[in-house]
């Protein structure tokens, strides 16, 4: 008697794990489908702001990325903000100001300069979402790498290893140049 109902448990509980592979089966296709789709979104995206972008110059081109003012409220640029041309992140030269580059890259290097003279080392992309105010979601936290990406590839900042960003040491502050 013990063996029989044994025997039915074990059967029910068999079908109850073949049940759930399947689901996560299931699961897993269809987040390898939606992973593929967003890769080439990302892809497409990055190639489009290639070609828009006039003789090679990186630019800036998603004005709906929200960074906080200097009181650390988020900016949502209006209608008007958004028809402005893109904002292009130009070489850092000696004599080089941090008023060349705009506001959000201006934020990212006094969150650097803040970062550095706290002593407190390179700053990751997710950690800066949170001083701007920001959700650390993938699109923020994704946003801001590239941004800080770009003024790297220019000479403003230096990634100390990858993803972690200070400032570069040569770097004078808002007002003074290197």
């Amino acid at each position: 008697m013990f063996r029989r109902s044994f025997g039915g448990l074990v059967g029910v509980v068999r079908c109850r794990v073949d049940e759930l592979r399947e689901e996560a089966d299931r699961i897993h296709a269809e987040l390898a489908v939606a992973e593929g789709e967003w890769n080439e979104w990302v892809i497409a995206r990055s190639r489009v702001g290639e070609v828009l972008a006039p003789d090679g110059d990186v630019v800036v081109s998603d004005p709906s990325e929200g960074l906080p003012d200097p009181g650390g409220r988020p900016v949502r640029p209006g209608p008007a903000e958004a028809a402005k041309p893109k904002s292009v992140v130009p070489m850092r030269r000696a004599g080089s100001v941090w008023s060349a580059l705009s506001q959000d890259y201006q934020r990212i290097l006094r969150a650097l300069a803040d970062r550095d003279r706290l002593g407190q080392g390179p700053l990751t992309c997710q950690e800066m979402a949170g001083c701007f105010g920001l959700d650390p979601v993938p699109a923020k936290v994704e946003a801001l790498r590239s941004k800080a990406k770009r003024l790297v590839a220019r000479g403003w900042p230096a990634e100390s290893a990858p993803g972690r960003f200070t400032l570069a040491k040569d770097v004078a502050g808002p007002g003074g140049g290197s």
